[in-house]
């Protein structure tokens, strides 16, 4: 047991001097310099504005409990050294701050982010946080001053952002600047509570702060995140949307919006009597039964990934996607077990052999799709066994006639569409990127699946407002074939169209929703 000093620190511990001047710290200090140097050749540093700081990575000591390095303020931080770093505790204690330097240095002092750096660390477990100041990052929050967001969808650098990929849309918060970084700090915070999948925070005519798991992390983001941000300056001079997928003329797409990037206001429509109707500024889509009939989801899905389970986990038994279909499997017919649901049999360990363990995955997987669970696991090993079929061209997705012409004028009228399903994101984009009308994914901006909740439950339609960040949820058009969920959507606020397709099931007399036969009445 480690001795306690006069002051209560227990010595050899992070706070110990011995510590401070150990190995752990010291290459984290060089590297903060290092990183400093680079930054400023890309421009995020210059003239002493921005600043870094990084927790000091120890395997022997839990991560909330390791202590923070920040670079000092108004200091060149091209010519920083491992040294000009002051060093904190978790509290936010100073415990080592650089040596005062002759005129004209001025004197230490640690940075103006820390309370916004301890927010990161704090609130999302950050390992490390960069400030910066790049210009990308400046101009960007200016083109349109009323925006309280960046979005951007379908450009290659998306997959560099955390939790995201190609298809899906990037949005990153936008807070108003302030005389003193410090008095950012609330604002701040309530961005990062209001989106929890960011992992950035722009400040109007300041720059963006960018958090990570590790420094890598933080840096690869960055960088991303830079890029992103000149990319849509550029899009924006060229005159095309960067926030939609085939990134078209900014004029055609907002239909005389003569600002690009103000998706808040309603797209407006010509009604054949020359009426205005405002068009939704999101539209969220229902699969089964609204742009595809259900009988291919019951008749050629679910019987090929019935049909083919063994055979998938055979042949990819090793790889990460199936070892992770493997975990979240044994955790649900786990829970099944518990409860006592039907059709749940034990999956043996790993060290009964590979034939127990796929054979006990077959049998819960064949009760599973049975009973038509809608349940998180089962859906993940459906996308992936899917994904084969798709790729050998066993599979070709079904979508109604009129789907594709009404996407096309809806992406045309700059309404961004996203879909919510059962099915997994992966399973939804392979449906619509291999149809039997073509590669529909480029009308469609990003995709939910049952991680968001339920979709019988109201809860999940707030997540999903939440995500698409609207200014109230009846910008929202929800269409389904289900009352249960278009229940669920309007009490969350969201306008809701129910989907009357050949082979859907029957609805309640006196429903009270609007119904369609064809996207073309939308």
């Amino acid at each position: 047991m480690a001795a306690i000093g006069l002051n209560g620190v227990k010595v050899g511990t992070t706070s110990s001097q011995a510590y401070l001047e150990g190995k752990a710290v010291k290459e984290t200090r060089a590297l903060m310099a290092e990183l400093c140097r680079h930054f400023y050749t890309l421009g995020w540093v210059t003239g002493t504005g921005g600043s870094i700081t990084m927790k000091v990575h120890d395997d022997s000591i839990p991560k909330p409990q390791q202590l923070i390095l920040m670079s000092p303020s108004g200091v060149q931080k091209e010519r920083m050294e491992a040294e000009d770093m002051y060093v904190l505790s978790i509290s936010g204690s100073i415990l080592s701050a650089p040596s005062p330097k002759p005129y004209p240095h001025k004197p230490p002092k640690c940075t103006d982010c820390d309370p916004l750096f301890r927010k990161a660390y704090e609130m999302r477990d950050a390992g490390a946080v960069f400030h910066s100041h790049g210009i990308e990052s400046c101009l960007v929050t200016m083109i349109n001053p009323l925006s309280k967001e960046f979005r951007i969808t379908h450009m290659e650098m998306i997959k560099g952002i955390k939790g995201h990929g190609y298809y899906d849309e990037l949005v990153v918060p936008i807070i108003e600047n302030t005389a003193y970084e410090y008095q950012l700090t609330e604002s701040f915070a309530k961005a990062i509570e209001d989106y929890p999948k960011a992992t950035a925070v722009l400040v109007r005519n300041h720059g963006i702060f960018v958090w990570g798991d590790s420094w890598i992390s933080a840096k690869t983001q960055s960088e991303c995140y830079h890029y992103l941000f000149d990319a849509a300056l550029k899009l924006q001079q060229m005159g095309l949307d960067w926030s939609t997928p085939n990134h078209g003329p900014i004029q055609s797409a907002r239909r005389g919006l003569s600002t690009a990037g103000e998706s808040n206001v309603s797209v407006k429509a010509s009604k054949s009597n020359g009426e205005i109707d405002p068009f939704p500024r999101c539209i969220v889509l229902d699969i089964e039964g609204t742009t595809t009939p259900i009988s291919f989801v019951s008749e050629v899905l679910f019987p090929y990934a019935r049909d083919n389970v063994g055979k998938h986990l055979s042949l990819t038994y090793d790889t990460p996607d199936t070892k992770a279909d493997i975990e979240l499997l044994r955790s649900q017919v786990q829970s099944d077990l518990e409860q006592g649901i039907a059709g749940a049999v034990p999956i043996p360990p790993d060290d009964a052999g590979k034939e127990e363990v796929i054979a006990g995955i077959v049998t819960n997987v064949d009760a599973m799709i049975k009973a038509d669970r809608k349940i998180t696991a089962l859906k993940e090993l459906q996308g992936h066994i899917w994904k084969t079929g798709y790729d050998n061209n066993e599979l070709e997705g079904i979508v109604f006639d009129d789907v594709p012409e009404a996407l096309e004028k809806w992406h045309a009228l700059g309404v961004k569409v996203y879909i919510y399903s059962s099915g997994s994101r992966l399973a939804q984009r392979l449906i619509f990127g291999k149809t039997n009308q073509g590669d529909l994914r480029k009308y469609l901006s990003g995709f939910f699946d049952t991680t968001v909740g339920n979709k019988r439950e109201t809860r999940s339609y707030v997540e999903i407002s939440e995500s698409l960040g609207v200014d109230k949820p009846s910008d929202i058009l929800f269409v389904t074939d289900v009352y249960q969920e278009a229940t669920a959507a309007k009490a969350a606020g969201l306008e809701v169209i129910i989907s009357i397709r050949p082979g859907n099931g029957p609805l309640p007399d006196n429903h009270g929703f609007k119904a369609i036969k064809s996207f073309s009445e939308i």
